[in-house]
């Protein structure tokens, strides 16, 4: 039975989602009314059909009509269509073929009101529940539907009373909730719009052929229409009607294919549940479970090593801890046979390994296990399963092949993304990581993301590796302080003596007193830095040049042609830039540059071999000269044994390593402008220590206040001197080794006896108290002279190096 209701119901509109909704536009703007008028007419044109048999039929319709005059008038009074239901259901049979009536989910509106006058059965079934509006949702918003509408009743004014035929309609897509089942369905809103028409109640606008053309070369500019073609100028009479099609299979498909092109969509637990919740409206299971995997390289180890995503029954908690293997079990056979693979019942399998009865822990009886491939290799496994045994058949299977290829992309590129946000984690806590330990940061970042998941607010673990022993050694830049003043004075004495010069000049041309004035205050600049120099001397004297005699040079400069001469010579001189002279601090500053640079790429070639041996972590800083830290030890590594035999080796190769940077220091010399003296010392400890790494410095750090003793030692021990004395340890050309230990005098003794027999070295060692430093007290120095003369530092390449400690490596034992 026809079912007549008048609750506002927004269904339809038809539009493109390129719009801008226009300010104030709050309700449809035309005034409307339910008319059968177009309807009869059609009706009309029928009794004048060629078949006969058709017109009769239409005829009588048209002599019953003829008998109520109202039904061709507009309905004001919505009681008409209940008392004329009979006809009107004849007339509505060119809308509803009877033999459709049960089949079709269709309803006729009044015009752009939403109230349904006209319902079938099966539209109540599928949008109604318990005789209410269901949950419903659209492709498009209530902003985007209201412009459509309007557009499109612009447009049918611009065909029936102008003569210019548009077109603005995107399909339109309801999401229906089935209360019963819980599942989504899909349908397409089909709208008829074939017996409505636009009927002019005042006077068309005219439109100039200029205005038509805007309207034709910017149809979406509704803005343009309502102010051409005014709303009070035309109503809108008839009915439309609306059916809705099921796509669901389609649409799900669809819609699984665009989230499963996003990133990082499978890593949300919401987004993971959306997919979820798609498949089981696809297969209509409302129980049905997704999980998904990646797999490691080797697929039989997919238990122990394979990665969950959202959520996996493989990689479930009981299956992680209790199921060692997946060989023989349901996974292993689907891998071996490439393809997706279904157990109608779990239950009833009767090769059953420790994974099937974890499976069925999980409530799982009816399973479906997909391998994923990307690029021919195996990447991941799709799972889906049922509580209810055949939910899952090889017929509704075909459904999911349709997006096995998008699940193995968003696998792939959900881990590539995963490993990005490992990666941004460790530059953010922790900057540039040293590969040897890049390892365990990984394994902090990693738990970090999973963290995620459970905690609110998660932190970084702690990072410290245990019992790893320190090697230390620095190349200082001798009196690098005293150079860097004696460069700044000799350029600012320079700057001072050539303004005065000028100054002196312009006197010549012009005696002025200020000039004199000037002098004096330049002469007594001049003095005083001469006896010392500070920065705030420094500092004074550069803002008196720039702000004081600077404005006067640009003012005798006219005085005469060689006074602007000089002060244009005088401007060639100064840095470009700090507007100084600068020629003394650049070729102190380019050969401190050459030192660092020189050295710093000498230890970066050196340290890839020295990684051959055993892995260590390393760094290195520049200051006035290079400092570099080593610790190795087990910790340190992920997968290697330690031994003694490593450190012994690396102590070897960082002794010469020292000699080489001293004499590549040593021949720059010679292309110095400022030739630099270096000074080098290693520092010795053999009990191990803790490092651990400082998240707010973003460096190792010794841990525990035992280890700041070796800290201490690190900074101070640069400037000691020997015991007893005013000489410096360390000196030019000279290595000293300092220690605590006679143990570790006895290793670096044999050491120098080696290297001194090999040409590194230039006699015997000095054996040398350090003077107590504060807070480090009774430590000793061996101090050795390197041979520049007959071991050219050429020849001691990293290979040399390399090889000479694995020949050394029996001696140490």
């Amino acid at each position: 039975m026809k079912e007549k209701n008048n609750s506002d119901y927004l269904l339809e509109i038809s539009s493109t989602e390129n719009i801008l909704n226009i300010e104030g536009l709050k309700e449809f703007p035309f005034k409307t009314a339910l008319s059968f008028k177009y309807l009869i007419e059609f009706w009309d044109k029928e009794a004048k059909n060629e078949n006969k048999l058709k017109a009769s039929y239409a005829q009588s319709l048209i002599n019953e009509v003829s008998k109520y005059p109202e039904l061709k008038e507009p309905i004001t009074d919505a009681s008409l269509i209940e008392k004329h239901r009979d006809l009107i259901d004849l007339l509505l049979t060119v809308v509803y073929p009877p033999a459709q009536w049960e089949k079709t989910i269709s309803a006729s509106y009044f015009p752009f009101q939403f109230r349904y006058f006209y319902v079938t059965p099966k539209y109540r079934e599928v949008f109604y529940t318990e005789g209410s509006l269901g949950e419903i949702s659209f492709n498009t918003s209530v902003d985007t539907m209201l412009y459509g509408k309007t557009l499109n009743a612009y447009m049918e004014i611009f065909y029936r009373h102008y003569n210019e035929k548009l077109k603005a309609q995107s399909p339109v897509v309801a999401k229906i909730l089935d209360k019963r089942t819980g599942l989504f369905k899909y349908f397409r809103i089909i709208i008829d719009t074939s017996f409505v028409r636009s009927v002019a109640v005042e006077e068309i606008p005219v439109i100039s052929d200029e205005d038509r053309k805007k309207l034709l070369n910017d149809p979406l500019n509704l803005n343009l229409w309502m102010k051409l073609i005014p709303p009070n100028k035309f109503e809108f009479h008839g009915f439309v009607t609306f059916t809705a099609v099921s796509i669901n299979d389609s649409e799900i498909l669809s819609l699984l294919k665009n989230d499963l092109l996003e990133k990082e969509v499978i890593f949300s637990p919401e987004r993971f549940q959306s997919i979820e919740e798609k498949l089981r409206s696809l297969f209509n299971i409302p129980q049905l479970k997704l999980g998904l995997a990646a797999v490691p390289k080797d697929w039989s180890l997919l238990a122990e090593c394979g990665r969950k995503i959202g959520s996996s029954f493989i990689l479930n908690d009981s299956c992680t801890t209790e199921c060692c293997s997946i060989k023989n079990s349901i996974y292993d056979r689907a891998k071996l046979e490439g393809k997706p693979l279904i157990v109608e019942d779990v239950e009833k399998y009767e090769m059953k390994t420790e994974v099937e009865s974890k499976i069925l822990e999980q409530g799982i009886r009816n399973i479906l296990i997909a391998p994923l491939y990307y690029q021919n290799e195996p990447i991941g496994v799709l799972e889906l399963g049922s509580p209810n045994p055949g939910d899952i058949t090889p017929l509704n299977s075909i459904k999911v092949k349709e997006v096995l290829s998008l699940f193995a992309i968003a696998v792939k590129r959900s881990m590539e993304e995963f490993e990005n946000n490992v990666q941004k984690i460790i530059k953010e806590n922790c900057t540039a990581i040293h590969p040897t330990v890049e390892w365990r940061f990984r394994r902090a970042a990693v738990n970090l993301l999973l963290k995620k998941d459970n905690e609110r607010l998660p932190e970084m673990e702690p990072i410290v590796f245990d019992n790893v022993y320190p090697l230390y050694a620095l190349t200082d830049i001798r009196d690098s302080s005293e150079n860097r003043n004696r460069a700044i004075q000799s350029d600012l004495v320079e700057h001072l003596n050539y303004a005065k010069e000028i100054l002196s000049a312009a006197h010549s041309f012009k005696p002025l007193p200020l000039f004199n004035e000037m002098n004096f205050r330049i002469s007594k600049y001049n003095k005083k830095i001469k006896l010392s120099l500070n920065s705030a001397d420094e500092i004074n004297i550069t803002e008196f040049l720039q702000n004081e005699v600077e404005p006067i040079l640009r003012h005798v400069k006219e005085y005469d042609p060689s006074l602007k001469e000089m002060i244009k010579d005088y401007h060639k001189a100064l840095d470009p830039n700090l507007r100084v002279f600068y020629s003394k601090r650049s070729d102190y500053e380019k050969s401190v540059n050459m030192i660092n640079e020189t050295i710093s790429n000498y230890l970066d070639e050196a340290e890839i071999e020295s990684q051959k041996m055993f892995p260590h972590y390393f760094e290195k800083y520049k200051t006035d000269g290079i400092e570099h830290n080593i610790y190795i030890g087990a910790s340190i590594v992920e997968d290697r044994k330690f031994d003694q035999l490593y450190l012994r080796n690396l102590r070897l190769w960082q002794f010469m390593v020292v000699c080489g940077i001293a004499g590549k220091s040593e021949e720059l010399k010679k292309k110095m402008k400022i030739p630099l003296e270096t000074s080098h010392l290693i520092l010795v400890q053999n009990n191990p220590l803790s490092i651990r790494f400082r998240f707010d410095e973003k460096k190792f750090d010794v841990d525990g206040t035992y280890n700041l003793r070796y800290e201490i030692m690190k900074k101070r021990i640069d400037k000691a001197l020997i015991k007893g004395t005013k000489e410096r340890l360390t000196q030019p050309g000279k290595i000293a080794i300092i220690f605590s230990q006679p143990k570790e005098a006895n290793e670096y003794k044999r050491y120098i006896e080696y290297l001194e027999g090999n040409g590194y070295l230039d006699g015997k060692a000095e054996e040398l108290d350090v003077e107590d430093l504060q807070g480090v007290y009774g430590l000793k120095a061996l101090r050795v002279k390197v041979n520049f003369s007959t071991k050219p530092i050429e020849k001691i390449k990293r290979e040399e190096i390399s090889k000479t400690v694995e020949q050394f490596a029996n001696l140490v034992n």
